[in-house]
């Protein structure tokens, strides 16, 4: 019986842009988590007594040039080394833009693959035969998995692959692509993934494992993030558990004003909200929180007057729940209370019919298409982040961004505000 580790997108000291201007947050401790996180790593290999690690792909952060992030990797890799154990890589599209891909020597336990074709390495104590092709290019469209060579009959075969799986969903670039069926033809026991952010366990017969990233680098990234744990016993799989690696963890939590007419019940929904998802999360560590205001709520307009007052609460109703808490950045998504049946305005009436029926003339949406793309392109990425308007236009939920301005323009009016 031999156990190994499955990890994949270390992103090591990805540079977490954007973070300095977020008050309060721990700017540094959030950067170097992804040191943390490989040491933990590291920690759980020695401790388990695996015979190796294998690591699929993205180990750097693009052109991140620090050669102290290189350094770093090799002395933990080094740590491994003095226990016995091995270490096979593949680079993935972000190492393939890495200078320090190309320029630092490994330690001799870290072996890695070739990019010009598929290889195959051996484990000898535990007669393990690795598969698997670094990319030579950062954009890799090419389906490497077609290349990859037959099971070596009587060892325990595992492939090693960067790619983004046909049929799963992904926010990455579609590197690599290849199909379920394809992998399976490979008749190899275990299929190490990588590129894809979230653990995944794609099949069982063979066993196909996204293992995620190994640490969460923003909002993005929610929930547990580590690495996989497999236990082999006479050449069949008996066990795969994913084991959180995460030094800092991130969620959003979703605050619903519905109902709530004063600072007082914002600050009891934010407090229940916040206790229900840390609750839920059981994680002691550092925890970075967004917090989404929804609902619809008679607290609309001053939401959107009270930024800093807002912020400044809501920091504070954290640290409530410990040091470790902390508020990412709050986001208003709020709508106005709509008016009732028996109070609203004719006009507002057919404000609201109005707008419905534009989702159904073909040329007024076309002409919305061309003015909030025109619209969209002109607007910085970061602001995107803020603004569910601003992602409902680069989505083109036009019948989100319609119903809305139908609600809120209806509800001013029949208020005799005015647009």
């Amino acid at each position: 019986m031999f156990k190994f580790l499955h990890a994949a997108d270390i992103h090591l000291d990805s540079p977490m842009h954007g973070l300095p201007s977020y008050i309060g947050v721990p700017v540094e401790e959030v950067r170097g988590a992804t040191r943390e996180a490989l040491k933990n790593l590291v920690k759980l290999a020695i401790e388990e007594e695996v015979s190796f690690v294998v690591i699929s792909g993205d180990l750097y952060d693009g052109k991140w040039e620090d050669m102290s992030t290189g350094l770093f990797f090799c002395r933990e890799m080094a740590r491994l080394g003095t226990k016995g154990i091995d270490v096979f890589l593949i680079y993935g599209n972000h190492d393939a833009e890495s200078k320090i891909t190309k320029k630092l020597p490994l330690p001799p336990n870290v072996r890695d693959f070739g990019s010009r074709k598929a290889e195959t390495l051996i484990h000898e104590p535990t007669k393990t035969a690795l598969h698997g092709r670094s990319y030579k290019d950062p954009a890799m469209f090419e389906n490497l998995a077609a290349g990859y060579p037959p099971r070596v009959d009587g060892s325990f075969n595992i492939g090693l692959l960067h790619t983004a799986l046909a049929g799963k969903p992904t926010n990455h670039e579609p590197y690599a692509p290849c199909t379920v069926a394809e992998l399976t033809a490979r008749e190899y026991d275990y299929w190490a993934l990588g590129h894809v952010h979230d653990f995944d366990i794609i099949s069982r017969e063979p066993y196909i494992v996204f293992s995620g990233n190994l640490q969460g680098r923003s909002v993005r990234e929610t929930g547990a993030k580590g690495g996989v744990l497999v236990t082999v016993d006479d050449g069949t799989i008996c066990d795969v558990q994913h084991v959180p690696l995460d030094a800092v963890r991130w969620t959003a939590v979703e605050v619903d004003l519905a109902g709530c007419c004063s600072n007082n019940d914002l600050q009891t929904a934010t407090r229940i909200a916040l206790g229900a998802a840390i609750d839920a999360l059981g994680w002691p560590g550092p925890l970075m929180c967004r917090v989404v205001m929804t609902g619809e709520t008679e607290m609309n307009d001053l939401l959107g007057r009270s930024d800093l007052t807002l912020r400044d609460d809501i920091r504070a109703l954290a640290a409530q729940f410990g040091d470790h808490v902390w508020i990412e950045k709050i986001i208003i998504d709020t709508s106005p209370v709509p008016a009732s049946v028996g109070t609203l305005a004719s006009e507002a009436d057919e404000m609201v019919m109005l707008f419905d029926a534009g989702l159904e003339d073909p040329a007024l949406m076309a002409l919305l298409d061309s003015e909030l793309t025109e619209f969209s392109n002109r607007i910085p990425d970061a602001l995107f982040d803020n603004s569910p308007v601003l992602q409902a236009i680069r989505a083109k939920s036009f019948d989100k961004i319609l119903h809305r301005a139908a609600k809120a323009l209806a509800t001013r009016t029949a208020a005799g505000t005015g647009p």
